[in-house]
């Protein structure tokens, strides 16, 4: 939600980068540029707008957190964690229509193709878009029970916070961090009642968060050289830490979220296939985001910079499966891996292999 829990954009790709210029004007018109007639044409540049508004091929890096939060508090996902993830996409998606709706006058000058600029989508609607939503996502949290609501509500507060105050303040990327980090807190609270076996892997999924954002904040102007170091730095050293062995599981390993859902295997160190799972995805995460990292430290124009907040977004995902085969939830970490390929899929079958993600 950043945008929210994924990493927000500070602003989107300036025209003709990915996404954005001229082929997402074009989408609104006819093949020979005159505009669309009929009520099938009209719907289908109101939902590309929509899709470009809420960024739809971005969720894919949201289920990974709740999945991840489960997998550090020691249980196997259940009932109570697929709530979880509806909250997650629900505040995610709330994120980015408030975001466009705080951004519309930024927007009308920098980015005129956007869909609030561009009259493709009312101001009224992205922001009752993202009221609903917000509520959605609580109500989905109360169904999972108390402790999930109470890491939910200060999660969308987050959410609103960086969206209408913080995001252009030196704490913007910090409030980013902190919600990607709540986030998967809010799966391990929703799935086992408790976050503290969890807040390890927040505090990585949120530094790999903030490093991003930092990146983010000059990809319309680029410039920054220290950013894709600095996150760069972060990369390793995540690499380090999620890569370095267990000796113990998580004490909630050996309780179960619900009768009948016990933990993968009995207490005690990880066997030695759960640690070379760990050591590929961590290496995985490492490949996604450390090469457009140094492609913009060497030269950081806006494109590389949009490339590196791209490849920190699409690493998301391999961090998320690490984390839970490092908690050893095998089946849990291969499902979440198996999320970056779907949502490229999702992409490509969609026709929107052209909406960016930052």
């Amino acid at each position: 939600m950043s945008r929210t829990v994924a990493v927000a954009r500070d602003a989107s790709a300036p025209a003709g980068a990915a996404g954005d210029g001229p082929a997402a004007e074009n989408a609104a018109s006819g093949a020979d540029g005159a505009p669309a007639h009929g009520s099938g044409a009209a719907r289908a540049p109101r939902a590309g707008a929509w899709a470009e508004l809420l960024r739809l091929p971005a969720l894919f890096t949201v289920p990974g957190d709740a999945l991840a939060g489960a997998a550090a508090a020691g249980v196997r996902p259940g009932p109570r964690t697929l709530l979880a993830i509806g909250s997650s996409l629900c505040l995610y998606e709330a994120g980015m229509a408030l975001n466009d709706w705080a951004d519309r006058a930024e927007d009308a000058v920098e980015r005129p193709h956007r869909p609030l600029p561009s009259g493709r989508i009312r101001p009224a609607a992205a922001l009752t878009a993202a009221c609903g939503l917000t509520g959605a996502g609580l109500a989905l949290a109360a169904g999972a029970g108390r402790p999930a609501l109470a890491v939910a509500a200060p999660l969308a507060a987050t959410v609103w916070a960086y969206d209408l105050a913080l995001k252009h303040t030196p704490a913007g990327p910090a409030a980013m961090a902190a919600a990607r980090g709540l986030d998967l807190l809010l799966g391990a609270a929703a799935t086992s009642g408790g976050t503290r076996a969890a807040l390890p892997s927040a505090a990585l999924l949120g530094s790999h968060t903030l490093a991003v954002t930092a990146v983010s904040r000059r990809e319309t102007d680029g410039g920054s050289v220290l950013a894709p170091l600095a996150a760069l730095t972060t990369t390793a050293a995540l690499t380090r830490l999620v890569t370095l062995r267990r000796t113990r599981l998580p004490a909630g390993r050996r309780a179960a979220a619900a009768p009948g859902l016990p933990g993968p295997y009995p207490a005690g160190r990880p066997p030695r296939a759960t640690d070379a799972l760990t050591t590929a995805l961590a290496a995985a995460y490492a490949a996604t985001a450390a090469r457009p990292y140094v492609h913009a430290a060497l030269n950081p124009s806006p494109p590389l910079t949009q490339r590196a907040v791209g490849g920190g977004i699409r690493a998301t995902v391999p961090l998320q499966a690490a984390l839970a085969a490092r908690s050893g939830a095998t089946a849990t970490s291969l499902l979440v891996a198996a999320l970056a390929p779907a949502g490229r899929l999702f992409a490509r079958r969609a026709g929107m292999r052209k909406v960016s993600i930052t």
